[in-house]
């Protein structure tokens, strides 16, 4: 088998998946990390991050010899860079270490070798930021370097399937660049790999973001003008979505992850004036942690209260992955407007909001917020809530809890999404 070593600089959510992927299907792998802590649990069999399956996977890896851990590149047939591309304050992508990968790994290339992109990048990152540098190790690219970009396109929870079952887009600097990296990745991706040019590629991938990012800023403004209008969104999407042609994705308290909260605006980036509807969808969706902090202080100060209680704290549910969490913001806006916080995730080790139980949590709090739809959430123990709770209020900005059960507990039931003001006529749907 050609191509049996492999290096994988970036140990994070896609690098480590990646990895043990790979060694698992007989190739030596080196995976390489500036985080020694990172690099030392991998080396044990032990990983840092929250994702189904993975543990398992990494330490019949180490345990096979076939995956290893490094803070340095190791020679090797094919180079995967898998480093994050964080935003910069004016919202442009930052480089930083997609280039300090890239130059890591010049002295341990030789002719015949494969280097990847994974990271999410600007359109021309690979043709204009990896070639030239890539091109210091005397090395021809596109002839003796097979270049290319080939993004993840995976979701956190169901990583290690999602690698397989998928299908992928390799972009290259050249056609036989995309055919070896698409031959690479065949030997564990069960779904179709398609070809294409490196820019393309990196379109693709930050319009597949953009695009749920768009629909979901449709969802959050239809959210917002339903409490103004006061009826309930999330009736208006359910019945909507019953045309053949409607798919209204759900309003929540804003957009999060490395990939919607940041992509479209890599976009914007190339073409300010052109990427309108992206920038304005974008906007919209940053605005939704200010819009629910306000909904908070209008209904903390009906029930003259100030303490709030928020359960869940990442980005989505069930994994332990804040990277540009809303609520993170959300909190800070809610402490800003002198409201005490407590903060309750399970999936999640927060300084200072150490609790024993969800009912802990919410002593002595005037009203709970269902922030993050973790599973653990649907059935909140609520008797025993209300026992410790100084006001009996529940704000749900996810549509996951069961209306019916927290009223009969004697609860209040809000819904972002829903006006208040006007109560529209109940109907039996199923009469």
């Amino acid at each position: 088998m050609e191509n049996k070593k492999l290096c994988v600089v970036g140990l994070g959510y896609i690098g480590l998946p990646t990895s043990a992927m790979f060694a698992t299907h007989g190739y030596e792998v080196y995976g390489v990390d500036v985080n020694t802590e990172v690099v030392d649990a991998l080396n044990e069999g032990k990983i840092v991050i929250e994702e189904p399956y993975l543990d398992i996977m990494v330490q019949a890896a180490v345990r096979s010899g076939h995956l290893k851990a490094d803070i340095k590149p190791h020679e090797a047939d094919a180079f995967i860079i898998a480093v994050p591309t964080p935003m910069n304050e004016d919202k442009t992508a930052n480089m930083d270490y997609v280039v300090s990968a890239t130059e890591m790994i010049v002295p341990y290339l030789k002719k015949g070798d494969i280097v990847i992109l994974e990271s999410t990048s600007p359109t021309g990152t690979v043709e204009n930021l990896l070639v030239p540098i890539l091109e210091r190790s005397g090395l021809e690219v596109g002839k003796d370097l097979y270049v290319g970009h080939s993004p993840e396109r995976v979701l956190p929870g169901k990583i290690l399937w999602e690698l397989v079952n998928n299908d992928r887009i390799v972009g290259g600097v050249n056609r036989e660049s995309a055919e070896k990296i698409r031959d690479l990745y065949k030997i564990f991706v069960n779904a179709e790999i398609y070809l294409t040019t490196a820019t393309t590629a990196e379109m693709c991938k930050m319009m597949e973001n953009t695009y749920r990012d768009v629909n979901i800023a449709l969802a959050n403004e239809l959210a917002k003008i339903c409490e103004d209008t006061g009826i309930n969104s999330w009736d208006v999407i359910k019945f909507a979505n019953k045309h053949p042609r409607v798919n209204l994705h759900q309003p929540g308290p804003g957009v999060g992850g490395h990939c919607l909260a940041v992509d479209p605006w890599f976009i914007v980036e190339k073409n300010p004036d052109l990427a309108k509807i992206i920038r304005l969808s974008r906007e919209t969706n940053e605005s939704m942690p200010t819009f629910v902090s306000e909904r908070v202080e209008k209904i903390l100060d009906n029930i003259k209260g100030n303490t709030v209680t928020i359960l869940g704290v990442t980005y989505k549910p069930n994994i332990d992955d804040m990277r540009e969490s809303p609520i993170v913001e959300l909190i800070e806006l809610l402490k800003d407007k002198d409201i005490n916080v407590k903060i309750y995730d399970p999936h999640v080790n927060i300084e200072n909001h150490q609790y024993n139980s969800m009912s802990d949590a919410a002593r002595d709090s005037d009203l709970l917020i269902l922030a993050v739809n973790h599973d653990i959430f649907k059935a909140l123990p609520l008797r025993e809530i209300s026992e410790t709770m100084k006001q009996k209020n529940i704000l749900d900005t996810r549509n996951f809890l069961d209306e019916k059960k927290i009223k009969d507990e004697g609860f209040n039931y809000y819904l972002l999404g829903k006006g208040e003001e006007i109560v529209s006529p109940k109907f039996d749907e199923e009469r």
